[in-house]
Parts: C-alpha cells; structure tokens; sequence
C-alpha cells in the first residue's frame, strides 16, 4: 500500500526483512504490486503481517489479527497512529476551493478503499448543494499512485489521496507531487495496520516474536535510515476501537450516498457497495 516507487518498495523490503531477522522467523517477503489486486493479498491464509486499510479491518467479522500500526514521522501526524486523505487539483487547476471542482471529474481507488473512497465521500456529506456533485467517477485507479497520476494526467480534476502515500510522493516523487496541490483535507482516522490471516497456523510464540520485533523496529539502528526515508516514526500495538468506529461512519456514509446521485456518471466499480460486499473481503 505504501511502496510508493520502486526505491519505497526496496526499504520496506530492508525493513520486513530485518524484524524477521530479528525475530528469528521463516516468515517471507512477498511481492504484491500493481496491477495484482490487494485484496488477492487479504484472502490468503497464510499471512503473518500486511496491510490493510481501516475500512475493511472495519467490516471483517470477525476482524483480523491486529499486528501493529504505522505512526508516521511527519510534524502532522502529531506522533500518532492516524492519517487523512487529501483532496488534490492539478497544479495550473483553476480550482481553489473543494466545492469549485464540482460539476467536473473525480478519481477514485476501490470501494473498499478508507483514504480513496469512504473518507471523500463521508466528507462530501457536509456540501447541502444539489446533487449530483460530480459530472463523472472516472474507472478505479487501485492506488494513492494511481490517484495522483489520474488528475496529473488530466483524466480527471480532483481525487482525494492517503496523506501518508502522498507525503512519501512529496519525498520521492517531487517532480510528480510538484504538479498538484491541495485544496481540501478530511478527519483523521485510524491508520492502515499491519493485520495477520485470523485463521494463521503460526505457532503463537513465533507471532508474539515477531510482533515484539516489529514493535521495537524503532530501537534497532541498522533501521534508523530506513524509517527516515519512509516517514516513519515506530510501530505499536493497534487501537481496535479507532478502526470499530470506521464501520459507523462508513454505514452513514453509504446511507446518505444511497439516496443521493454523487455523479451522473459513476463507473460500475464504484456502485455503492453493502457491507456484505465488502465483507467478502476478509481474509480466510
């Protein structure tokens, strides 16, 4: 979810690598880049720690195993295990303001996505104008990357993107993040966290190891470089009711947008799912 560029992806590989090592597992680093799809990487059995996004951490019943939670580095993010999404123009856009750019096209990630999907629209309920709000949802653009790039590259005017994927563009990907500004951000939630398969057959004590390691990542020197170059502070143990409360805001969302037209337009994959749709979602 974060391996933004190949350099990104190479320090998460460092860094996985290490607390593995530390921790004295068999455990491996698996590749899953676009355009495999992730939640391909949530369905299997077989996974000790990756990714997931809050939303459906929200809506899996039951939820999956809570590893740890990224706490990001940046002065923002106030030393905690959160994020926002953040509404993005293009740089030369005539749009200033989030309620300017209706009326236009929006780009999206997935339905099932917390910072691409579910926070825009819970944000958008606030705006009493008449709807639809949009001209066109634009087809799914899978990732924060894929988002951006969309709006760079003129196919649409506006998308809303992971704060944390978005600050790690700024660092990287400077000539990509030059042609885009901000215009609107949203609340703060809890943090895509590292999660386990609920159904992993790893022996607890070599979880618990594991968990232990990746928890005092932070403490081990030969990472000190590498957390700085993904804007990362530590991980800790996740909160459960900060991604709990995810599941309510996301059921008021989907209720208002139910009733009301977002866009005249809105690609298939972005028909408002129910929460059985996404709870085909959680990992076996």
């Amino acid at each position: 979810m974060y391996s933004v560029s190949p350099a990104v992806a190479a320090l998460w590989h460092t860094l996985l690598e290490t607390v593995i090592a530390d921790a004295g597992s068999d455990a491996v680093v698996l590749d899953h880049q676009p355009p495999a799809l992730i939640e391909e990487l949530w369905s299997r059995n077989d996974l000790a720690a990756a990714f997931m996004c809050g939303l459906p951490i929200s809506l899996c019943d039951p939820m999956p195993r809570m590893v740890a939670a990224p706490v990001p580095s940046p002065a923002p993010y106030r030393d905690l295990p959160q994020y926002w999404s953040e509404f993005v123009v293009g740089s030369d856009s005539r749009f200033h303001t989030l309620e300017q750019t209706f009326g236009t096209r929006i780009a999206l990630t997935v339905n099932h996505s917390q910072s691409g999907y579910a926070a825009a629209l819970e944000h958008l309920m606030q705006f009493k104008t008449p709807t639809p709000l949009y001209e066109e949802v634009i087809a799914p653009q899978f990732t924060p990357m894929g988002a951006l790039t969309a709006v760079v590259e003129g196919r649409a005017e506006i998308a809303p993107v992971d704060s944390w994927a978005l600050a790690l563009l700024s660092k990287h990907r400077p000539d990509l993040t030059a042609r885009i500004r901000v215009v609107a951000v949203t609340e703060t939630t809890a943090v895509p966290a590292l999660v386990a398969s609920p159904g992993l057959s790893l022996d607890p004590g070599a979880q618990e190891h594991l968990q232990a390691s990746i928890l005092r990542a932070h403490l081990m020197p030969a990472l000190n470089e590498v957390r700085e170059k993904l804007l990362l502070n530590r991980f800790v143990k996740p909160d459960p009711a900060g991604y709990r409360l995810l599941r309510s805001r996301w059921d008021a969302a989907a209720t208002y947008w139910r009733s009301r037209a977002f866009a005249r337009q809105i690609h298939p994959a972005f028909a408002t799912p129910s929460r059985d749709d996404i709870l085909a979602l959680e990992p076996n």
